[in-house]
C-alpha cells in the first residue's frame, strides 16, 4: 500500500499552523502538527507576503528537519474576511427531454452560473467557492442535486451561493509560496470544510450554526439540509480580546496574551472563588508591578465576547434560518477562542440555543501531536479531511508543471532590404557575400480574455494540467498556409539600391486561430473546476 503526504498551512491572524499527514488508502496519520506566531496577516489576509515568507520559511524548515522530507507541495486556506456572499443562477433547454438528467449536466450548468455570475470588478475581485443550493425543472421546486440526478425535464434551472473575495489576497498568498519555492496543491475557502471537519451529518441535515472564534476573524456558517446556506465574517476575535486587557491593564501585548490563555473565562458571576484570586505581575528582578483579579479579566473578556456574539447572533437572525425549528442543533462553536472558560455557557445564555464546543472529529490518528485535536486546529483539519480524496496529491512528489498557454516562438526570416534600415539587422552570406539582413520581428502573442478570469487563477491552472493539450491541434490549411508564407521569404537576392522611402507595411503573419482553441479548452476546463462542490474547493 502506498503511502503519501498531505501538507496543509493554515495563515491565521496570530498564528500560522503548519501540518503534515501520512495518507495509506483510507488511513490518516497526523505525523506533525505544530503552531507559530504569524506576521503580516491582518484579519485573516496576507497584506505584506515578505514578512509571511520569513516566518513561514522557518516552520516548514522545522517540519522538514523533524520528518526528514522535502515538502514541495502544499494545501493552504483563502481569507475568511472581506469575503461576500451573493446568489446565482442558470438554466439550460436540454435536446432530449425524455433522457435522464445526468451529473455532467448539473455539472455544466454550474459552470454557466459561475461563468455568467457579473462581477463588480474583474480586476479587483474573484470566486472564491460555490455552493449548489437547489435545483427545478418544470416539474419539480427546489430539488437537492442528488435528487435531480436522473429525473427527466425539459428545462433545467440551478441556484448557487456565490462567494466573491479579493484578488489580491489571494496573489499574496501566491506570492509567499513562490518566494519560497514550494508550489499550491489546492486552495480552500475554508468556511465549509472547517464545518465538516467538526460538524457530524446530523447535525448538518437538521440545521446548525458553527461559529468559529479567530484571532482577528469570527465567522458563523449555517447548515441546513446537509447543505451550506449562509456565510458571514466580522472583524473581531482574540486579538480584539488581548488588546482591551493590554489597555485596561496597561500590560504588554504578550503579557496580555499568556494572561487571557491562562486565566481568561467569560461570565465573571459563575467564577465562585476563583474570580477572587489575584494576580501578580513581577519584573525580572522579582519585584512585584501590578496586580490584577482574576474577575476584573473576566469582566474584561465578557465584554468583548458580548460583542461579538451579539454581530454574529444579527447575522443569524437576518440569514433567515434563526428559528428554533430550523437551527434544531442549534449552535456549535470551534476556533481557538472557544477554548475559552465558560465560553459555549456565554454564547448560550445570549441567544438561548443549545451549544456545544466543536472539536476535529476524529477521522485520523494524531498520536504525539495532541494539538491536532483542539479547536484551533479545525481548519488545519478540515483542509486534510477535503484533499484525502485526491488520489494524485502527494506533497513530498515535485509539483506538475503547469500549462498555460504561451505565445508560439518567433520566426525569423531572410528578406531583402536596406542595410541602414533601423528595425533590422544586417549579415553577411557565406557564400556569395552578398549582403543580407535578418529582421527581428516582434514574437507572436495570442489574444488575451478580454476580461479577467472569473475564478481564481491557480484552480484553473491545476484543471487545465488534467488536458491533453491546452492547444488545440492547426488545422492542414493552417499549416500550409504557414508553409506557404515561409517558404516565399526564403530567397537571397543581390541587395538594391533603395527605393523611393514608402510607408511601412506590417508584414503578413500566420493567421494560426489560437484562439479559438484556447476559448474552447478554457471552457472544457471551466466545467470541471467545481466537480467537487462538497467541499466548497475553490
Amino acid at each position: 500500500m502506498e503511502e503519501r503526504y498531505i501538507a496543509s498551512v493554515d495563515l491565521g491572524t496570530s498564528k500560522t499552523a503548519v501540518c503534515v499527514a501520512r495518507i495509506q488508502d483510507q488511513d490518516v496519520q497526523v505525523i506533525y502538527y505544530k503552531e507559530s506566531p504569524s506576521q503580516g496577516i491582518r484579519y485573516s489576509y496576507v497584506y505584506n507576503p515578505r514578512k509571511v515568507e520569513d516566518g513561514l520559511r522557518m516552520a516548514i524548515t522545522q517540519a522538514q528537519q523533524e520528518l526528514k522530507i522535502k515538502i514541495q507541495q502544499v494545501i493552504v486556506g483563502l481569507p475568511r474576511y472581506f469575503v461576500r456572499q451573493e446568489t446565482a443562477s442558470a438554466s439550460m433547454v436540454r435536446t432530449e427531454p425524455d433522457s435522464q438528467i445526468s451529473e455532467g449536466e448539473v455539472k455544466t450548468l454550474k459552470s454557466m452560473a459561475l461563468e455568467e455570475y457579473p462581477l463588480g470588478d474583474p480586476k479587483t475581485e474573484v470566486i472564491y467557492g460555490a455552493v449548489a443550493q437547489s435545483f427545478s425543472t418544470e416539474d419539480s421546486l427546489g430539488e437537492l442535486e442528488n435528487d435531480i440526478v436522473g429525473m427527466t425535464a425539459e428545462k433545467l434551472e440551478g441556484n448557487f451561493k456565490v462567494f466573491i473575495g479579493s484578488r489580491k489576497h489571494s496573489v499574496n498568498i501566491d506570492n509567499v509560496f513562490n518566494g519560497m519555492g514550494i508550489a499550491i496543491a489546492k486552495k480552500y475557502f475554508t468556511p465549509g470544510i472547517t464545518a465538516r471537519a467538526v460538524l457530524k451529518e446530523e447535525q448538518m441535515e437538521n440545521g446548525v450554526a458553527l461559529i468559529d472564534i479567530g484571532a482577528g476573524v469570527s465567522s458563523v456558517t449555517i447548515f441546513k439540509g446537509k447543505i451550506m446556506r449562509y456565510y458571514a465574517a466580522v472583524p473581531f476575535g482574540g486579538n480584539s480580546i488581548t488588546n482591551d486587557i493590554k489597555s485596561e491593564c496597561n500590560f504588554s501585548f504578550a503579557l496580555a496574551e499568556n494572561i487571557k490563555k491562562a486565566y481568561g473565562a467569560c461570565m465573571p458571576r459563575k467564577l465562585s472563588a476563583l474570580g477572587e484570586k489575584s494576580i501578580q505581575i513581577v519584573d525580572e528582578n522579582d519585584v512585584p508591578t501590578a496586580q490584577v483579579t482574576v474577575k476584573y479579566i473576566s469582566e474584561i473578556i465578557s465584554a468583548r465576547m458580548k460583542e461579538i456574539i451579539d454581530a454574529l447572533l444579527y447575522h443569524i437572525q437576518i440569514s433567515g434560518y434563526a428559528a428554533e425549528d430550523i437551527l434544531r442543533a442549534g449552535v456549535v462553536v470551534t476556533g481557538g477562542g472557544a477554548e475559552m472558560v465558560n465560553c459555549a455557557n456565554y454564547i448560550k445564555e445570549l441567544s438561548g440555543y443549545s451549544v456545544k464546543v466543536g472539536y476535529p472529529r476524529r477521522f485520523f490518528s494524531c498520536e504525539g501531536c495532541p494539538e491536532a485535536g483542539e479547536t484551533g486546529a479545525a481548519t488545519s483539519m478540515g483542509m486534510i479531511m477535503a484533499a484525502k480524496s485526491d488520489k494524485m496529491l502527494n506533497c513530498i512528489n515535485e509539483a506538475p508543471a503547469r500549462r498555460f498557454w504561451t505565445a508560439p516562438k518567433p520566426v525569423q526570416e531572410e528578406v531583402s532590404l536596406s542595410s541602414d534600415d533601423k528595425d533590422v539587422q544586417t549579415q553577411p552570406a557565406p557564400e556569395d557575400k552578398t549582403e543580407t539582413v535578418v529582421p527581428v520581428l516582434e514574437p507572436e502573442t495570442v489574444p488575451e480574455p478580454e476580461s479577467e478570469p472569473a475564478i481564481e487563477e491557480s484552480v484553473i491552472a491545476a484543471q487545465i494540467e488534467g488536458e491533453p493539450t491546452i492547444f488545440g491541434e492547426p488545422t492542414a490549411e493552417e499549416i500550409k498556409d504557414y508553409e506557404n508564407r515561409k517558404s516565399g521569404k526564403g530567397s537571397k537576392t543581390p541587395k538594391q539600391p533603395r527605393p523611393p522611402k514608402q510607408p511601412r507595411q506590417p508584414r503578413p503573419r500566420p493567421q494560426f486561430t489560437w484562439f479559438k482553441h484556447i476559448q474552447s479548452s478554457f471552457s472544457e476546463g471551466m466545467g470541471k473546476i467545481f466537480e467537487s462542490m462538497e467541499n466548497e474547493e475553490i
